[in-house]
C-alpha cells in the first residue's frame, strides 16, 4: 500500500482497525512501500506520518550524532545511530529516535535479518532534539515512553531555550540550564555532549 500525501506541517495519524492491527512484518512492509513518508507507529498501532524538520533542528541533530558516533567509536562498547534507525518496542510501539546509542552486549542478541530491519530492541540511551513544530509536552511524554520501555538514559534539547531535560531509570527529571556541555550518566558515563553548536544554531 502506498500513500498520496498533501504537503504537511505537523504529524498526521493513519488509524487502522484496532482489532486488527499491523503485525510487525506487514509495518515493516508498509514502510518500506513508501520510502519517501517517514512513518512511527503508536502503541495502540496508530501510523504517524512525521514531516521532514527544517534545516536548524537538522543540523542540531547531526551536531548530536557527530559527536555520539565519535565517541562511540573511540570507547568501542556500542554503536551510535542517527534519526533513521527505528525500534520495536515492548509496548508495540515503532519509533525513532533523534540519537541512540546501544551496547554491543545488546546487539549481539540479534540476528543480522532483525538487525537489517526495525530491531526489537531497546537503546540504553537515546536523545530528543525539539524542533519549532514540537510541543513540550508532547515531547516529555515520549521521553516518558521511552524510559517506561527500558531506556536507562534520554536527553530531551530544547535548543532555543537552551535546556536539556534528563530522563534516566529510577530518578526524577531534571533539567539542565544554560551549560555549554552536559555530562552522560550510568551507560553514557564517559560521553560528554559540547552544546555550544546547538545553542548556536545556524
Amino acid at each position: 500500500m502506498q500513500l498520496l500525501l498533501p504537503d504537511l506541517d505537523a504529524p498526521a495519524t493513519l488509524i487502522f482497525d484496532p482489532e486488527d492491527r499491523l503485525s510487525d512484518d506487514d509495518y515493516f512492509d508498509f514502510c518500506a512501500s513508501n520510502p519517501d513518508v517517514w512513518l512511527e507507529r503508536t502503541a495502540r498501532g496508530e501510523i504517524v506520518i512525521v514531516p521532514p524538520v527544517g534545516g536548524e533542528s537538522a543540523y542540531r541533530n547531526t551536531v548530536v550524532t557527530c559527536q555520539l558516533g565519535n565517541w562511540s567509536e573511540q570507547t568501542g562498547h556500542g554503536k551510535g545511530f542517527g534519526p533513521t534507525f527505528q525500534v520495536m518496542l515492548p509496548d508495540g510501539s515503532s519509533l525513532c529516535p533523534d540519537a541512540a546509542w546501544v551496547s554491543n552486549q545488546r546487539l549481539s542478541g540479534l540476528t543480522r535479518e532483525q538487525l537489517r530491519r526495525f530491531p526489537p530492541l531497546v537503546p540504553e540511551f537515546i536523545v530528543e532534539v525539539m524542533s519549532p513544530s514540537d510541543r513540550l509536552h508532547a515531547a516529555q511524554r515520549m521521553m516518558q515512553d521511552w524510559i517506561d520501555n527500558g531506556v536507562e538514559l534520554g536527553w530531551l534539547i530544547d535548543g532555543d531555550n537552551r535546556c536539556v531535560y534528563v530522563y534516566r531509570q529510577g530518578h526524577e527529571m531534571r533539567q539542565v540550564l544554560n551549560e555549554s556541555q552536559i555530562e552522560g550518566e550510568g551507560p553514557m558515563e564517559s560521553f560528554v555532549l559540547d552544546l555550544t553548536d546547538i545553542w548556536a544554531g545556524l
